[in-house]
């Protein structure tokens, strides 16, 4: 998953990147609003979390103008402001969520995992297809009750995938999706991932969890999404 970090305070920006690195995120930073409306614009996030105090643009002209130019981004508001008007003006700005400072990392994330599996149409954080069960609080892959050994980046491909199993899901988007920022983007690292992930999740060669549509993508095969359901 993606994620836009904007925030003024440099040091706060930098413990979030951290952690939500150590999370398995894949981070971009914005330390005023006009660089947070530009990259919300720009790219497809699964999530953005906003202050609201930024400098040059507020927090809720960045969502007002995101919403207006169609940015769906999920998007949890931060505040310092106790006030219930200011958290009102937010949520009716076009976030989706609020938390006020000082937080709990604990309640951060609950709060960011929960958000993107509403977008996605989740609302269990483990997601079932036949077999195959996605444990999103685990970080875990399972295959009739077997933990797969996964890399961090074949995970987040397999994540990503059936977190939208309706969806032609292209390299380039996969690819943006796992790395971060800067990463040298290189979409044919992904072939062999998903290369990887066949044959961890499917050794004989029954499953066919992942199709291939040439010159298109990847999604989750189409007899697995049938059996899709949240516990």
């Amino acid at each position: 998953m993606r994620i836009l970090v904007a925030e003024d305070d440099s040091r706060l920006l930098m413990q979030l990147d951290s952690l939500f690195q150590q999370q398995g995120f894949s981070i971009d930073l914005a330390d005023d609003g006009e660089k947070a409306l530009f990259q919300l614009k720009e790219v497809n996030y699964d999530l953005a979390v906003i202050d609201i105090g930024l400098p040059k643009l507020d927090g809720f002209d960045v969502i007002r103008q995101a919403r207006s130019s169609d940015v769906s981004t999920p998007v949890l508001i931060l505040t310092a402001r106790d006030r219930w008007q200011e958290k009102v003006e937010g949520l009716d700005a076009g976030a989706d969520d609020y938390l006020t400072k000082p937080f709990h990392n604990e309640e951060l994330l609950a709060r960011v995992k929960a958000l993107i599996r509403r977008a996605s149409g989740q609302a269990s954080s483990t997601i079932e297809f036949g077999p195959v069960v996605l444990d999103m609080q685990a970080k875990e892959i399972r295959v009739n009750a077997r933990a797969l050994d996964l890399t961090a980046y074949e995970y987040k491909v397999m994540e990503y995938l059936m977190l939208h199993p309706q969806k032609v899901i292209s390299k380039t988007e996969l690819t943006e999706h796992i790395y971060d920022q800067d990463f040298d983007l290189d979409s044919n690292v992904i072939e062999v991932f998903v290369g990887r992930l066949r044959r961890k999740l499917d050794p004989e060669g029954t499953l066919k969890p992942i199709e291939t549509l040439r010159g298109r993508g990847y999604r989750i095969s189409r007899e697995l999404a049938q059996d899709a359901s949240g516990s």
